[in-house]
């Protein structure tokens, strides 16, 4: 499959921590970043030219987003290039994949897509 045009990239970084309360307490207060999102699991903070998510859980890097129409589909593509799956949650329709060079990225639908 050619998957020109077909994954893109949305302005999100994702940090997992388990040490949530510090983290997202470093990025409001020592870097001043503005807090524009939050829930019991995850905090989004607006830095400028991308949006740094905090989120309570095992760490694995920071974690860079990228939406697809379908992402079992693509995440069998991704795996017969040689990424491997991270994490995954079969009720959700997302993934964690670690790409051939090292960078971790979620898969996550594209808004309007179909699961």
């Amino acid at each position: 499959m050619d998957m020109v045009g077909y994954v893109r990239s949305s302005r999100d970084v994702i940090v997992r921590t388990g040490d949530w309360a510090a983290a997202t307490q470093f990025y409001a207060s020592v870097l001043g970043f503005e807090q524009v999102f939050a829930d019991e699991n995850l905090v989004g903070f607006e830095t400028g030219s991308f949006r740094l998510y905090v989120e309570k859980g095992r760490p694995h890097g920071p974690v860079f987003d990228f939406l697809v129409p379908d992402v079992q589909m693509t995440k069998q593509q991704l795996i017969a290039c040689g990424c491997t799956v991270v994490e995954e949650d079969p009720a959700v329709p997302r993934c964690y994949l670690r790409d051939p060079f090292g960078v971790t990225f979620h898969l996550g639908l594209r808004d309007g897509s179909p699961p």
